[in-house]
This record gives structure tokens, C-alpha cells and sequence, in this order.
């Protein structure tokens, strides 16, 4: 499946029905009194998450969401139809913001939650609305109120029991189509991975939704490179896993390099729980003694060290996976 975290949309309510000018006319009754019935309710916007969609892939194919509009008014006193709400389903993490994509509407996380952002205009008054002992024949009447209609920004933020971080071409991607579902496009250049790929990861009858986030480089936080708008990707994370590549001579640099901007991005992704693996250890014969030690030793940490390849250290990592985000849960 594509994914798409942002979307502009357009979104109209339904406008209210006008009100109807009607008189009763009976046999044997020659002047009878108003009976204009009011106008129909216009149908609101309403947003609901579905824990059933991940992106907001949808949103490139429709852009424009109208409700219906309200009945008219009839004689004998009858109301039009209310028209009919317009439900626009959204994956839970999606914000909502305004048409300038700067005030925040709306934050929907939970599942089947809703909010109506556009509502339905009210109907409109018939002629029977207005009879009294001074006018006995009124022919007035008003007109629905109009639609409330806008333009919309749609950003997610997905959720994900652990968010995969690294430079580009450490071998997450790698790793994430060893241990799930996923097919991520797997290349030896930076950038294979140019969006969120989620994966879920089982074990028994528990599961783990695990978020493959495109390689951060120095200055994301600006806008650099793939854009800061994948940092926002970590904040629902429970837990960070950060994959280093120990076949590079400067990996230490290179953890230095995200862990800085994780800092310089803020929102508190620092005090997320971090487990740190050094991968592509088939390709150094140092990665689990020598190399190990060293990160314990300058990150404070003990990595977990493994190879996609040959899968040595692969079943550790993930029992470990699942250790974390079960605790985090608790």
C-alpha cells in the first residue's frame, strides 16, 4: 500500500432547506391558516478514525467532500428532510489544521473518535412561523442557512510500537522485511526508502506494529534531506530502535549525528526509550567483541549486534523488541 501522510482537502456542509408558504385549503373551509412547513437541517462534515487505514492515500484520488443540503419546506405543516452527514474516515494520528496548515483543529488518536468540523446549515422558517393575531395570512418566509465550507490540511502521524531510525543505508529496511510482513524497496544508496513502511511483527498471539522511518541525515530537523516531517513520525512511537552501521569506520559519528537531531527537533523524542543495534555485522569480524564494547563504553548502552544476512543476533533483537514494548505497555 502507498502511503501519504499529508493531504489538502476541501469540505462542504450541506446547506439548510428554505422554509414553504402554504395555506390550508379545505372544503367548506374557505380561509384557511398558514401551514408552511419549516426547511430540513443541511448534513454536517464529520471526521472518524478507523483503526483500518494507515494513510491518507485516499485523499490524493478525492479532494472535495460535500454533505447533502436540507429538504424544502411543505404544506401541511411538514419539515424537510434533514440531509444526510458526510462521515470521512481518517487514520487514528491524523491532525487537522486550518487552510493555512498553522492552527491546529483537531488531534485524533483514538479509535472511532469524531468531531464535526463543518455544520450543517439550519433550515429555513415557513409561513406558519409567523402567523399572529395581527397578521392571520403571513406569506414570509426564510431561506436555510448556507454551508459551512473550508479548506483543510490532513497530517499523520502514525503510531507504531517501535520506530526504526538510523542514517540512510544502515539496513533498517533490510532488517524490517527479515522480521515482517513488509516489502520495503531494499537498495545499496541512500534514500531507498522514501516515506514510512510499517510492518507488523508477530510472536504467538501478540504483535508488534513496527515503522521503518526514511534515514535521517544532519539538518533534518531544518528541512534537510528527506525533511524534518519524518521526525514527527517518532513522537507516537513507544520505542526507538537505532540501527548503526558498523561497517563504517565513523558509526559513533553517525549515531552522534541522529541522536543531535532528535535533540535540535525536541517534543520530548529524547526521553524515548532507545535500544541501540550494530548491523551488517557479517561485514565486520570485530562487530560483536571488539565493537560492542566500544558503544557500551562511549554510549553507555549495550548494543544489540546483528546481520540480516545471516540472521546471527536477528531472533535476540526482536525477543528484545517485544520485551520493551510489552513493558511499555504495562
Amino acid at each position: 500500500m502507498k502511503f501519504l501522510d499529508q493531504a489538502k482537502i476541501y469540505i462542504a456542509s450541506g446547506k439548510g432547506g428554505k422554509g414553504n408558504v402554504s395555506f390550508r385549503r379545505e372544503k367548506y373551509i374557505e380561509y384557511g391558516g398558514p401551514n408552511g412547513g419549516n426547511g430540513g437541517k443541511g448534513g454536517d462534515v464529520i471526521f472518524v478514525t478507523d483503526p483500518n487505514l494507515n494513510t491518507l492515500i485516499d485523499f490524493r484520488y478525492q479532494q472535495h467532500f460535500k454533505a447533502t443540503k436540507g429538504k424544502d419546506g411543505k404544506g401541511k405543516n411538514q419539515t424537510g428532510a434533514n440531509g444526510k452527514d458526510l462521515i470521512i474516515k481518517v487514520p487514528p494520528g491524523t491532525e487537522i489544521y486550518n487552510e493555512d496548515n498553522k492552527v491546529l483543529l483537531a488531534d485524533l488518536i483514538s479509535k472511532d473518535q469524531k468531531i464535526i468540523l463543518a455544520y450543517g446549515g439550519k433550515g429555513g422558517l415557513g409561513n406558519s412561523h409567523f402567523k399572529s393575531s395581527i397578521n392571520q395570512a403571513p406569506r414570509k418566509f426564510t431561506s436555510g442557512e448556507d454551508m459551512d465550507e473550508k479548506w483543510l490540511w490532513l497530517s499523520l502521524k502514525i503510531f507504531a510500537d517501535v520506530g526504526i531510525i538510523g542514517k540512510p543505508n544502515a539496513g533498517k529496511s533490510t532488517l524490517l522485511s527479515k522480521i515482517s510482513s513488509a516489502h520495503p524497496k531494499i537498495a545499496d544508496y541512500p534514500f531507498t526508502t522514501i516515506h514510512p513502511i510499517l510492518g507488523v511483527l508477530k510472536k504467538f498471539d501478540q504483535e508488534i506494529i513496527i515503522a521503518d522511518i526514511p534515514g535521517l541525515i544532519e539538518g533534518a530537523h531544518k528541512g534537510k534531506g528527506l525533511g524534518y516531517k519524518f521526525l514527527a513520525h517518532i513522537e507516537r512511537c513507544k520505542i526507538l530502535l537505532h540501527i548503526i552501521d558498523c561497517s563504517e569506520k565513523n558509526f559513533l559519528y553517525n549515531y552522534d549525528v541522529i541522536r543531535n537531531e532528535i535533540i535540535k527537533y525536541g517534543k520530548n523524542l529524547i526521553e524515548k526509550n532507545e535500544l541501540i543495534a550494530l548491523s551488517k555485522s557479517d561485514l565486520n569480524p570485530d562487530a560483536k567483541k571488539k565493537l560492542s564494547k566500544i558503544v557500551e563504553k562511549e554510549i553507555g548502552k549495550k548494543p544489540f549486534v546483528f546481520s540480516s544476512i545471516s540472521n546471527d543476533g536477528v531472533e535476540e533483537l526482536v525477543a528484545a523488541l517485544f520485551e520493551q514494548c510489552l513493558n511499555n505497555n504495562d
